[in-house]
């Protein structure tokens, strides 16, 4: 469970992140944070800050904390709206959808990370980052429970979710980077599908890899080029 600093961070930059239009966000995001970071623009994720100097070129593995995980507000209340049903979702499904999600975070990092050469480990220790994650505004267009019964739901996309992770050396808790980023599910405007358990874990490993692999990136390029080591790299 985060802290309460942290969910305060969460909150601020959630609310910019969703409210604030594309081309006011340089403008209303603030140069440097309250922790002394500072913002690194043009960036592969929507929001980055990093500390000056932070280098990340020393790290070889990576310890990955489990990920917090919150639903866009008002979302349960939203989908009892919207069915027939109200009690098509409950509280236990709730909780099991952010309980796989964490899971599936942590697999889908894992697999990426070592797969590019950064293994994946339970302690702090020397040139260990560690990361610690958070999915926010989790928007699930049509959650597939047990409620639901031999019915199906169509949906353009399976919905949305934005990733919030912090870096830190593992062994002297600097925090060195933090980011965020808003990823929707891919939507076809031309028809609907059906989705079920099954489509909704596929659409969120597709959003997970691509933030995982932005992480390797960073990594790979902070052992090339060390001086430009602090947050993932800028736009292609």
């Amino acid at each position: 469970m985060p802290s309460f600093a942290l969910r305060t961070v969460l909150c601020a930059l959630t609310l910019l992140l969703v409210s604030v239009p594309a081309q006011a966000k340089k403008q209303e995001l603030p140069e440097v944070t309250e922790d002394g970071l500072h913002r690194v623009p043009d960036s592969r994720m929507a929001i980055v800050y990093a500390k000056p100097g932070a280098d990340l070129s020393g790290y070889e593995s990576v310890q990955l904390l489990e990920a917090y995980v919150a639903f866009k507000k008002n979302w349960e209340r939203d989908q009892r709206t919207k069915s027939a049903d109200p009690l098509r979702v409950t509280s236990k499904d709730i909780e099991e959808i952010k309980s796989k999600l964490a899971a599936e975070l942590h697999a889908v990092f894992k697999e990426v990370l070592e797969e590019g050469g950064y293994p994946v480990v339970e302690q702090a220790g020397d040139k260990v980052l560690l990361l610690r994650p958070a999915i926010i505004n989790l928007d699930v267009n049509a959650p597939d429970t047990m409620s639901a019964g031999r019915s199906r739901t169509y949906a353009d996309s399976a919905g949305e979710m934005t990733l919030y992770v912090e870096l830190y050396d593992s062994v002297t808790g600097d925090l060195l980077a933090k980011a965020m980023d808003r990823k929707s599910d891919r939507s076809n405007d031309a028809f609907y599908t059906w989705t079920n358990s099954a489509t909704n874990r596929a659409a969120a490993d597709r959003i997970l890899q691509g933030w995982a692999k932005i992480l390797l990136t960073a990594l790979n390029e902070a052992r090339q080029q060390p001086a430009e080591a602090a947050v993932p790299a800028a736009t292609e």
